[in-house]
């Protein structure tokens, strides 16, 4: 009997990324660490992300986009998915006041957060309820499309995750939630790399793979800017079974320094 394939979930997740100065990286990406009880990457390091929300499709969110952004897009909801999700998670709100244009200030972020973070993450109200109320635009346009990744088929469960890139807004202080996320950290790619390798941080295969693409770039605008420029590769792993074990392979058009991995060795990172 064939086994059936596990429908996919779309989700969407953020590289919320700062310029830097340190010994071995020149950027740094805020993370955050899954809760221990979450079904998914419990424990892991992880970019702010979930799945993508029936509330976040609402065609009526698009008066409450940029202009450049209200034309028929294919990643719109995972773009509304991505802000929502990085306010809940990391009070982070890529959004600007419709009387001013400007990005939402430090205060009037602790105000919106206070009011509206723990009720959007409970599902007591929608993006929409709080864009209208609080007349604000989201910033769709600042975020990148940096990667796109889909579990493979052999999963019991899978999704169909789009990753962005954008500058955090250097007047919002970033923090996790104490709920789905237990810490947070801002870190550089190299310096990730280096202490999952010593084991003092838990990073998923896909996130890894990530960071070690972020990690070529030299600012945050130069990975934006890359981002913004560059076709997006589809990756989705396949298995592959020999008499050395199985292996997840990944199209080398994707441009990953791995195409072959023991998935064995996957549950070590």
């Amino acid at each position: 009997m064939t086994k059936e394939i596990a429908p996919l979930k779309p989700a969407a997740t953020v590289l919320l990324v700062r310029d830097c100065e340190k010994d071995q990286d020149t950027l740094e990406v805020f993370m955050v660490v899954r809760h221990h009880q979450i079904d998914f990457a419990s424990g892991a390091l992880v970019f702010p992300g979930g799945k993508v929300d029936e509330a976040d499709t609402n065609d009526a969110l698009i008066d409450h986009l940029p202009e450049s952004e209200r034309q028929e897009d294919p990643l719109r909801f995972f773009k509304i998915a991505c802000i929502r999700e990085s306010f809940e998670e990391a009070n982070i709100l890529l959004a600007r006041n419709r009387d001013t244009g400007k990005l939402v200030t430090h205060d009037r972020l602790e105000q919106l957060a206070a009011q509206y973070r723990m009720p959007l993450q409970n599902g007591e109200i929608t993006i929409l309820q709080m864009v209208q109320e609080e007349n604000l635009e989201l910033a769709t346009d600042l975020l990148g499309h940096f990667a796109h990744w889909v579990t493979p088929t052999f999963m019991p469960k899978r999704f169909d995750t789009h990753f962005f890139v954008a500058a955090a807004p250097p007047h919002q202080l970033a923090r996790h939630d104490g709920e789905e996320s237990v810490d947070s950290v801002w870190a550089g790619p190299n310096e990730i790399m280096a202490k999952a390798d010593a084991g003092e941080y838990t990073v998923i295969f896909p996130t890894r793979m990530n960071i070690e693409v972020l990690g070529k770039f030299s600012s945050v605008d130069t990975v934006v800017a890359d981002a913004n420029a560059t076709h997006t590769f589809t990756v989705l792993p396949e298995m592959e079974v020999t008499d050395e074990g199985k292996f997840l392979l990944i199209p080398k058009e994707a441009g990953y320094s791995v195409t072959r991995r023991a998935i064995d060795a996957l549950m070590d990172k």
